[in-house]
């Protein structure tokens, strides 16, 4: 696998896997491209535009804000990261075998691909920049284990485990993955190898791999 764009969810904010999940990125021998989740700073969004009742299209800039936030958080907790908010950023970093953490506000805010809506997530946007990449793989790192090997995309959409973005974000030829607590303990040696930990993910159309 030539390179892999990775989402840690903002789920994990309060637990304990977020530091493992961290270090495990950091001392990866595949090249990485961090993607953060919104987590508590994207449901302050949520919690303000109910009593403030701003638009969508406002809520859709803060909640990616709110993923610049949870950036500086995974920025201040490993080594060999740096932050990344343009793709020439990106290549720069993995060109001197340093892991880039994508802060994601400056390219996607005003894109033109990228709906104004909360049916656009972190995992939307993660996808989103895998194609932009060109990356081979995309992992999803959630604080669930609500999913197996008998999962597709739809039937995930559907249970709320992704937003309903994420499937036409992707591009066919993305090896698609999703992590939880389970698979944490493994997930260091995994990335050693230049692997990806959790468990792939198939299109209904694909079929599980």
């Amino acid at each position: 696998m030539r390179r892999a764009v990775v989402k840690l969810g903002g789920s994990t904010a309060w637990e304990a896997e977020r530091g493992v999940w961290i270090e495990a990125f950091a001392a990866s021998s595949l090249p990485l491209v961090i993607v953060p989740g919104g987590g508590p700073f994207a449901n302050q969004v949520r919690a303000a535009q109910k009593s403030m009742g701003f638009s969508d299209k406002a809520a859709h800039a803060m909640a990616i804000l709110a993923m610049d936030q949870f950036g500086y958080v995974i920025l201040d907790h490993g080594r060999n990261l740096v932050p990344a908010w343009s793709v020439g950023d990106i290549e720069h970093a993995l060109g001197e075998h340093r892991i880039p953490v994508w802060l994601p506000s400056t390219l996607t805010i005003a894109a033109p691909d990228i709906r104004a809506s909360w049916d656009i997530t972190s995992d939307a946007l993660a996808a989103w920049l895998a194609n932009k990449l060109e990356a081979d793989g995309l992992l999803l790192v959630k604080q669930s284990c609500a999913f197996s090997e008998r999962d597709d995309i739809a039937g995930l959409t559907a249970r709320g485990i992704l937003d309903p973005a994420f499937d036409a974000m992707l591009s066919a030829g993305i090896e698609f993955r999703l992590a939880g607590p389970r698979d944490t303990a493994n997930a260091a040696a995994i990335l050693a190898e230049g692997k990806l930990p959790g468990i792939r993910i198939g299109s209904v159309w694909e079929g599980v791999a």
